[in-house]
């Protein structure tokens, strides 16, 4: 079972890496919106706008940015890590988008074959993962607070599908969590 899932924590982190730029830019711009706005601090809005309860949302969203920057610092730290032609599959796969028949025709693989290596390369990048001391329950611990990439894990546990398509209105969704 452990396996199983520092699998499909491969698959969700590889699948949201290409994401993680622009939701730290959208956290960039609310952050900034919320601190010129926090002037308007009378009246009603004053229980929930006092200087203490807008610090503490600025905190939040800098925090779940460092969380964010650091996921991606580890993406790249463990690509770095395996197989120069096992990154490239990954990279193509989940960075790029292509599909299994697009990597076939590139690397003059078989459908079959495209299976293998994609297989194995998440498994290098599993291993490397753990290498580092991620496993299941650190990684499950460390992005609790981000229900966009535990609901990816979801998604990837639910259905054992690889074409996992995330849209732009569910990063929408993910960045105001």
């Amino acid at each position: 079972m452990q396996k199983k899932d520092e699998i499909l924590w491969t698959k969700t982190l590889l699948s949201v890496y290409r994401y993680l730029e622009r939701i730290c830019g959208a956290i960039d711009k609310i952050i900034l919106q919320r601190a010129l706005n926090c002037s308007n601090v009378t009246g009603q809005n004053y229980f929930y706008n006092n200087v203490f309860s807008i610090t503490q949302r600025l905190i939040d969203l800098s925090q779940r940015k460092v969380t964010l920057i650091n996921l991606k610092i580890l993406i790249e730290g463990t690509l770095s890590k395996i197989d120069e032609q096992n990154a490239k599959i990954l990279i193509e796969k989940y960075f790029d988008g292509r599909k299994y028949k697009e990597i076939a025709t590139n690397h003059n693989f078989s459908m079959r074959t495209v299976f293998r290596k994609i297989e194995n390369a998440e498994k290098c990048f599993c291993c490397a993962l753990k290498m580092k001391g991620y496993g299941a329950f650190k990684l499950q611990n460390m992005l609790k607070n981000e229900n966009w990439i535990n609901n990816v894990y979801a998604r990837f546990a639910e259905k054992e599908n690889d074409d996992l398509e995330l849209s732009n209105s569910f990063l929408e969704r993910a960045v105001s969590m």
